[in-house]
C-alpha cells in the first residue's frame, strides 16, 4: 500500500507527540533564508572562538550535502522549563545554572527520540527510508528550520518563541528521503516594540534587536570561552557558573511557559552547584559528578574558573583559603588567574597576604600580571579618601 504524502506527514506528526515532542512540524528542503544573516554574523566575529561555526558553511547553505536525496526535514521541539527552586541554604552560596543544563544531557534525549521517529518511518514504508538526525551539534541553522517547519519565530534574543510554550525549547531535526508535507512557515514576529531581553543583558551582549555578539554573551563566557574571561566582563556575570538565562527570564511570552513533562529534564543535584564545594573538585570528581550533565562540556578547569568569578563577586571572605589554595597548586593558569582575580575583588587581609605571596612564586606571566593588577587596585585610594 502507497501511503500519500499528507497521510505519512500525519502520522509522523501523531508519532513525534507519542514520543515526548511538544512540537513537532515539517520543513521544506530549501536554503535557509537566515543563511545570509548567519554568514554576516561570522564576517563581523560576533562567533568569538566559536571556529566550529565557521565549518562546514556549505552544508548550512544545502542540507542536501548532508542526505542528497532529502525531501523533507522533520523538526522536533521538547520543553525543558522547570520553575525556579529556591535556594535551601543561604549560608552556602550557590552557582546559577542555565535551566537547559539542571537535568539529563539534552543530546542523548532528543536524539533518541529522533531516532526512534526514523525508526518508525522505516516500518511503516520500508528499509528504502534514510534520514540523518541532529541535535544542535550539526551543520544546520535549526532556528531557521523551526520557523520553516511553523513552530515559531525567532525573537529579538535570538531564541525561538512558540506562542504557547515560549523559548524554553529544545530542538532537534530529522532530514530524512521522504517526501512529506510541508507545513506553513511562521512569518510573523510577535515581539512587537518589546525590548525587555535587550536591555536586561547584564553584558551588552544583545547589541540590538535580533543581534547577538556572543563574546559578550554570559552563556559563552561560562562555556564556550576556554581561557581568560575578560576582564571587563567579570563583574557583570554575577553568580552564573554555566549558561544564563535572564534574557528569556524577562521574556513576556515565557509567562506562559509550562513545567516539562520529561522526566530526564527535571533537575539533578548539579542544578544548584555549592560555589565552594566546586573550588575543590578535582579531575575525577567532576568526571564523575557531571558525566550525564551537559556541564562536563566545560571542563573541570572550566567550571572552577567560573565559580572564583562568582565568588569573587559576591565578596565571600569564606572562600578565601581555597582561593588560596587554587592560586598557589592549581596546575591550570587560567584557575590561578581568576583565583587571583576573586582575592582581589574580596581582599580582605589574608586575601592580600595571598596575593603577596603569591606574584614571588608565580611562573606564568599572565597569572602574574594579574596578581599585580589585583595588588594595584587593593592599594589605589578610594574616590572618598582622596
Amino acid at each position: 500500500m502507497v501511503l500519500a504524502p499528507e497521510k505519512v506527514s500525519w502520522l509522523v506528526k501523531e508519532k513525534g507527540a507519542e514520543l515526548g515532542f511538544d512540537l513537532i512540524g515539517i520543513a521544506p528542503v530549501q536554503r535557509p533564508p537566515t543563511f545570509p544573516h548567519y554568514d554576516r554574523w561570522l564576517a563581523f566575529g560576533f562567533h568569538g572562538t566559536m571556529t566550529y561555526m565557521e565549518r562546514r558553511k556549505a552544508e548550512r547553505a544545502d542540507i542536501r550535502l548532508l542526505l542528497p536525496d532529502a525531501k523533507a526535514v522533520i523538526v522536533g521541539a521538547v520543553n525543558y522549563f522547570v520553575p525556579e527552586e529556591p535556594t535551601s541554604d543561604p549560608s552556602k552560596p550557590v552557582g546559577q545554572v542555565s535551566r537547559y543544563a539542571w537535568g539529563i544531557d539534552y543530546h542523548k534525549v532528543l536524539l533518541g527520540k529522533l531516532e526512534a521517529l526514523l525508526g518508525y518511518l522505516k516500518s511503516l514504508l520500508g528499509d528504502w527510508v534514510r534520514g540523518k538526525a541532529y541535535v544542535d551539534t550539526g551543520p544546520i541553522l535549526e532556528r531557521d528550520f523551526a520557523v520553516q517547519a511553523g513552530l515559531g519565530w525567532i525573537g529579538k534574543n535570538t531564541c525561538l518563541i512558540n506562542p504557547k510554550l515560549g523559548s524554553y525549547l529544545f530542538l532537534g531535526e530529522l532530514i530524512v528521503n521522504v517526501p512529506l508535507t510541508p507545513d506553513e512557515p511562521f512569518t510573523r514576529s510577535h515581539c512587537g516594540k518589546c525590548v525587555r531581553c535587550v536591555t536586561a543583558c547584564p553584558t551588552g551582549a544583545l547589541i540590538a534587536p535580533y543581534q547577538l555578539d556572543a563574546r559578550r554573551c554570559i552563556s559563552y563566557l561560562t562555556i564556550e570561552l576556554r581561557g581568560s574571561i575578560p576582564r571587563e566582563l567579570r563583574p557583570l556575570i554575577g553568580t552564573w557558573v554555566f549558561g544564563c538565562d535572564i534574557c528569556q527570564d524577562v521574556c513576556p511570552w515565557n509567562r506562559r511557559a509550562k513545567p516539562t513533562g520529561e522526566e530526564a529534564f527535571k533537575p539533578r543535584a548539579w542544578a544548584s552547584p555549592k560555589l565552594l564545594d566546586l573550588l575543590q573538585l578535582s579531575e575525577e570528581e567532576f568526571r564523575e559528578r557531571f558525566k550525564h550533565s551537559p556541564i562536563k562540556r566545560v571542563k573541570r578547569s572550566g567550571l572552577v574558573r567560573n565559580a572564583c568569578v562568582a565568588l569573587g563577586n559576591l565578596k565571600d571572605a569564606k572562600a578565601v583559603p581555597l582561593l588560596s589554595n587554587l592560586l598557589f597548586s592549581d596546575p591550570d593558569p587560567v584557575v590561578r588567574e581568576h583565583a587571583a582575580w576573586a582575592l582581589g575583588q574580596i581582599a580582605t587581609e589574608e586575601a592580600v597576604k595571598a596575593l603577596r605571596k603569591a606574584i614571588f612564586v608565580e611562573e606564568n606571566e599572565t597569572v602574574r600580571r594579574e596578581i599585580a593588577f589585583c595588588l594595584s587596585e587593593v592599594h589605589r585610594p578610594s574616590r572618598n579618601q582622596v
